[in-house]
């Protein structure tokens, strides 16, 4: 089993910046990939970014390509969405998912609210 922790959520006004950060514990050994999710109200859950747990590669939604950055430090485990230029069409509740021996975990989801 994985957990799958998020943090750093919160109430920004447009254009302001927020780091969000997801710590797995468990049995982390085997992470493939990492990723960030999002779900608005009345709207299906979409990935924003993950990265390759191992080579870090990443990939990243076009609607946020330019703002977001997604790293991680394998040593903490941790996983982090550092999302710039911030807008309402951002607000959301964001996910943290690892990929893991073929098998899939979530976190409990942190809110990211943009207001105008």
């Amino acid at each position: 089993q994985v957990q799958l922790v998020e943090s750093g959520g919160g109430l920004v006004q447009a254009g302001g910046s927020l780091r969000l950060s997801c710590v797995a514990s468990g049995r982390t050994f085997s992470t493939d990939y990492m990723g960030w999710y999002r779900q608005a109200p009345g709207k299906e859950r979409e990935v924003v970014a993950a990265i390759g747990w191992l080579g870090g590669s990443t990939n990243y939604a076009d609607s946020v390509k330019g703002r977001v950055t997604i790293s991680r430090e394998n040593a903490k485990n941790t996983m982090y969405l550092q999302m710039n230029s911030l807008q309402p069409e951002d607000t959301a509740i964001y996910y943290c998912k690892a990929g893991v021996a073929s098998s899939d975990y979530w976190g409990q989801g942190t809110q990211v609210t943009v207001s105008s």
